[in-house]
């Protein structure tokens, strides 16, 4: 794997780097406004929009009104999960009340309660493939995929080896019921946004 350095032109083999010297390069390399993930070793880089933002913001208040202002919840914030160099950045992520930050400043992939991804067309195959794998190999209980293309919702729950074993799909429009889950929330759809 190679990384361009955009200060000036430097390459960089990033096959024996670990995900937090890679994340150390990115945060050189990476202008302001774009998201940087690693998935299976692979860096993905993709613009932030207005429609993901205003989905992630809405998904994030239906949190705040179901949890309270203290909820555990995060947005593009790094979480490492099982796998391959997989440090991930969720849109929206949603960790038990009694979760705490390691010794290095981050949550742990094993109190995750609720992961919820907007789709970028770019980046689309992992959120759809490799991130649904892991997910549901860290035992994370509810995924949501929102995707703004497609308007509708993928829920995915009752992990299971890596692959859920339940799957609804919600057109936008429609509430998203995760009534009976870990979180117990209907969050609404009638107002996100599309493209």
């Amino acid at each position: 794997m190679t990384v361009v350095m955009t200060d000036r032109i430097q390459m960089a083999d990033t096959d024996d780097m670990s995900s937090d010297e890679l994340f150390e390069l990115l945060e050189r390399a990476i202008p302001e406004g774009l998201k940087a993930e690693i998935v299976g070793g692979g860096i993905f880089v993709s613009p932030q929009r207005n429609t993901h933002w205003f989905i992630t913001m809405k998904l994030i208040t239906a949190l705040i009104k179901r949890f309270g202002e203290d909820v555990l919840a995060t947005s593009d914030v790094r979480v490492d999960f099982p796998g391959d160099r997989n440090a991930f950045c969720p849109d929206v992520v949603k960790f038990s009340a009694d979760a705490a930050e390691d010794e290095r400043g981050r949550f742990r992939y094993k109190d995750v309660e609720f992961v919820a991804e907007v789709i970028s067309r770019g980046t689309a195959q992992n959120d759809y493939g490799k991130k649904r794998e892991a997910y549901a190999a860290a035992g994370v209980p509810v995924y949501l995929i929102v995707d703004p293309y497609t308007r509708k919702c993928l829920v995915l729950t009752e992990p299971e080896g890596d692959r859920y074993r339940e799957e609804v799909t919600v057109k936008f429009g429609d509430p998203v019921d995760l009534s009976g889950t870990i979180v117990d929330m209907v969050i609404p759809t009638d107002k996100f946004p599309h493209d």
